[in-house]
């Protein structure tokens, strides 16, 4: 049974009545916005809501997530409201070949949110991590439903050093951040995802025309580094990232070819040393 909310003051919970006054409003992207006490994945859940036809701009907030997942079914866990966890449901209406870059939108998003609100320097490791330094604060999940499209996202917060599930992770705690309140950053998280979308959507899933794709350069620490790419079957690619193309795919320079890879396709990408 989780502890009452109240027991630890360094983690108050949050309100789903605050945030929905604040967020949700006529025009705007955002249509409800639910934060339950425990949930196996916020993913999931919004999968559940698809199917029974949720309107886009759904988001599920979870103060305590036992099945969350990452990246290829990797496991994503925390204390309870430790962390943001939380999924939104998209219905994009740009055509299915620009999709790829809406996991990369949404974590330059987080990122533009965290960098203003916290104040830290954060960086965005293709395809769906955010970095502090070479650690690890946030992971961002897209799957896709039918023709809806569901993303969520794992943020470190209050999360302290014995409590890291791995010790290449960080916390915004453990960055001494300016902030570590959960709503104002979750509120400027959901703002950034709202303008970031609406111009990519106006500009009909042209990142050059909206700027996105020069906006997630500016951040990256994967393109212009050596890296090694990891593939299934053991296979390694290594090289130059020299960008990412209109599909939201890592292009990679190894021994004079271009390789264009889709985070499907990727185990690991990796700094390389020679």
């Amino acid at each position: 049974m989780l502890d009452s909310p109240f027991t630890d003051l360094d983690r108050p919970p949050l309100s789903q009545a605050a945030l929905t006054r604040a967020l949700v409003r006529p025009g705007g992207l955002w249509s409800g916005i639910s934060v339950v006490t425990r949930t196996g994945s916020t993913n999931a859940d919004l999968a559940h809501a698809v199917r029974d036809g949720a309107r886009q701009g759904a988001v599920v907030v979870a103060e305590s997530q036992f099945a969350g997942r990452g990246r290829l079914g990797r496991v994503w866990s925390a204390p309870a409201r430790s962390s943001l966890t939380f999924s939104v449901l998209l219905r994009p209406d740009p055509p299915l070949s620009e999709q790829g870059w809406l996991p990369l939108l949404i974590g330059l998003a987080v990122a533009s949110a965290v960098r203003k609100v916290a104040e830290v320097d954060v960086r965005l490791k293709w395809p769906n991590d955010l970095l502090i330094g070479e650690r690890k604060l946030a992971g961002v999940l897209a799957e896709r439903i039918d023709s809806a499209v569901i993303v969520g996202v794992g943020l470190n917060v209050s999360v302290r050093p014995e409590e890291l599930p791995v010790e290449t992770a960080t916390s915004l705690a453990i960055e001494e951040a300016v902030c570590v309140d959960r709503d104002p950053i979750l509120r400027g998280v959901l703002r950034e995802i709202e303008t970031h979308y609406r111009e990519w959507s106006e500009a009909n899933g042209d990142v050059e025309a909206c700027g996105l794709r020069a906006a997630y350069l500016a951040v990256s620490a994967t393109v212009g580094q050596e890296v090694r790419v990891e593939l299934p079957g053991e296979r390694v690619l290594t090289g130059t990232a020299t960008g990412v193309d209109r599909a939201g795919r890592l292009v990679v320079s190894s021994r004079g070819e271009e390789h264009t890879l889709s985070a499907g396709d990727v185990v690991h990408v990796r700094p390389h040393s020679s």
